[in-house]
């Protein structure tokens, strides 16, 4: 896989690879239904051709964070249902309850802004309710949840919201054995439990996220939503990686050398000249860095650091990332300006992928996708874009 020509560096997108690891999802849980979650412009792959993607491989939900997000889903035609979750005060809810889009409430002011919403435009909003199941993040807390269910029975009786779902999140289910893990599933049951109490309907149970999914089948309830897994990534590499559990990494970043130089033995490289060459070499200019989202954590740290496939063989950072650039070491091998250069794939050619750039940088494979700006053009290949992969 290398950039198309006459361009300096892409992320290519196989949205074949999206499809077949929302199968893999599909396959694994079985009859319950599957969520593809798109947010942050689709972990960076792209929100409209990766949300339609995912649906050809059979997901039956979309779910993002922000309201807007949905709203671009709904103008570019993608009509499934979908769940946005981060609600904050003052948001105009309008466009997204026109739009036929499902909110998530946690608290009884988030309530009251989507029944303004429904009066505002005639119609009955459809929501999720979120529940604190012991990660203390979003959701209601055990003590806000009776009071919250109680201000929804009161509005699903005068007709302006109907439950869909009721929901919550995994704080540890990538760890084999974390105790949070049948915690929470009692809290959420507990939870369910009050809410048929105060009259109010559940609605589809979803509590699980990628690593449930995979490896925890009674968080599985209704419908689970699947993030880092759609994008061919192991929500848990420690337990199974991304191809043991039959998944395909979607994106490669590639690039074209820019500059191609000798440098003798004791030259300083990038800022800082933390980096020195051992003995006469050959230095390779890739045209991306930080301000592309190639983490400055995978610098040369005097033992590694992040590789970039250049000449057949992987080639470590010489020196600090750059906020546009990346030097690396060719030793005696043979480059010139315009060859191919592969940050991460799939690893099939024998470049490093995301988890390897992940472990470079001291992150997860998750921020490694995800933080590729918008500066870096996606390419999108394979049978559902017309293009083959």
């Amino acid at each position: 896989m290398q950039p198309r020509p006459g361009v300096p560096a892409e992320a290519v997108v196989d949205l074949d690879a999206i499809a077949h690891n929302v199968a893999v999802v599909r396959e694994q849980v079985g009859r319950v239904e599957v969520m593809a979650v798109v947010k942050a412009d689709a972990y960076g792959h792209g929100l409209v051709p990766v949300a339609r993607a995912a649906l050809a491989g059979g997901a039956t939900w979309l779910g993002v964070a922000h309201v807007h997000e949905a709203t671009a889903l709904r103008e570019a035609g993608v009509d499934a249902d979908l769940l946005a979750w981060i609600l904050t005060p003052g948001t105009d809810l309008v466009p997204a309850v026109r739009a036929r889009v499902d909110l998530s409430v946690a608290a009884v002011w988030a309530l009251e802004m989507v029944v303004e919403a429904a009066r505002t435009t005639g119609t009955t909003t459809r929501v999720h309710l979120e529940v604190d199941t012991g990660m203390s993040r979003g959701g209601a807390s055990p003590a806000e949840w009776p009071a919250l269910l109680d201000a929804v029975a009161k509005h699903v009786a005068d007709g302006t919201v109907q439950v869909r779902g009721t929901w919550a999140h995994f704080a540890s289910a990538d760890v084999p054995g974390d105790p949070s893990v049948p915690a929470q599933l009692e809290a959420f049951e507990a939870a369910l439990q009050t809410a048929r109490d105060h009259g109010v309907d559940p609605g589809l149970r979803h509590h699980a996220n990628s690593a449930a999914a995979m490896f925890v089948p009674e968080s599985r309830y209704d419908l689970v939503r699947v993030g880092l897994a759609v994008y061919g990534l192991s929500p848990a590499p420690e337990r199974a990686t991304g191809a043991e559990l039959g998944l395909v990494p979607a994106m490669t970043l590639a690039a074209r050398l820019a500059h191609v130089r000798r440098v003798p033995r004791g030259a300083g490289v990038s800022y800082g000249l933390t980096y020195t060459a051992g003995a006469d070499t050959t230095l390779g200019l890739v045209p991306l860095g930080y301000g592309d989202g190639v983490p400055r954590h995978a610098s040369w740290n005097g033992a590694g650091s992040g590789e970039v496939l250049v000449a057949g063989a992987r080639r470590r950072i010489a020196g600090r990332v750059c906020m546009d650039q990346v030097v690396v070491d060719l030793g005696d091998d043979v480059a010139a300006p315009g060859d191919p250069a592969i940050v991460f794939g799939p690893g099939l050619d024998g470049e490093a992928t995301a988890d390897d750039w992940a472990q470079a940088a001291g992150t997860i494979s998750w921020e490694i996708v995800t933080r590729i700006g918008s500066r870096v053009p996606r390419r999108y290949t394979g049978r559902l874009a017309g293009v083959p992969a």
